[in-house]
């Protein structure tokens, strides 16, 4: 397992390329609609990620296409990179889990009031 947990914009990024090969703006594009809208990436910080990303072999380039007399890379997964996305999101999970296990706990002896959606109580 790793030794420091992943950054959020990282996470995205790298579950955005699980799905399969993407140019910049698909993965934009996709890191918004992952996140319901919270996170959404500049061009200039998701290119300093993606290169980042690659430098340390979780993601590799997959092909390059020219598309209006421009390049358009596409970035892939690698093995390296859906490891350590698998671990980071077992770790969220476990960190959710254990979150939810204490305020069912808390909620069962009364010392916590669920907000529903509204602020208001459930």
């Amino acid at each position: 397992m790793s030794e420091r947990s992943m950054q959020e914009p990282t996470f995205l990024i790298l579950t955005a390329l699980a799905a399969g090969p993407q140019h910049g703006y698909g993965v934009i594009t996709d890191v918004q609609e992952i996140s319901g809208g919270r996170v959404r990436l500049r061009a200039g910080t998701l290119y300093a990620a993606l290169d980042r990303l690659q430098s340390e072999g979780l993601i590799a380039t997959d092909r390059e296409e020219i598309v209006d007399g421009r390049v358009r890379r596409y970035y892939r997964l690698t093995r390296e990179g859906g490891t350590r996305l698998a671990e980071e999101a077992e770790r969220l999970r476990r960190n959710a889990d254990t979150a939810s296990a204490r305020l069912r706990t808390r909620l069962a002896s009364g010392a916590l009031t669920v907000l529903g959606p509204a602020g208001g109580t459930a």
